[in-house]
């Protein structure tokens, strides 16, 4: 779900990708950084990264539920569900 929001807010313009890489250096807590590595399973720049994706996305989250009970859709859930 986090991808679709991600592109969500990438496509409207929210958020844009960098189209370069940084290096930057980071004090971290031992304990913050050990416990999302545990949560992401993976490493330092990954985990980091992955953060970031999620604050940047947390905008388009934001603008999503500014649209709740706003946007009308033309299928139904029941027939969403039924589509395996």
């Amino acid at each position: 779900m986090t991808d679709t929001i991600l592109i969500y807010g990438i496509e409207t313009g929210r958020f844009g990708l960098m189209s370069t890489n940084r290096k930057i250096t980071l004090e971290l807590s031992e304990d913050l950084l050990r416990k999302a590595q545990k949560s992401t399973g993976e490493g330092v720049t990954a985990t980091v990264r992955r953060g970031l994706e999620l604050l940047a996305a947390s905008t388009a989250y934001a603008e999503l539920r500014k649209l709740r009970g706003q946007v009308k859709f033309s299928i139904k859930l029941k027939e969403l569900r039924n589509d395996r």
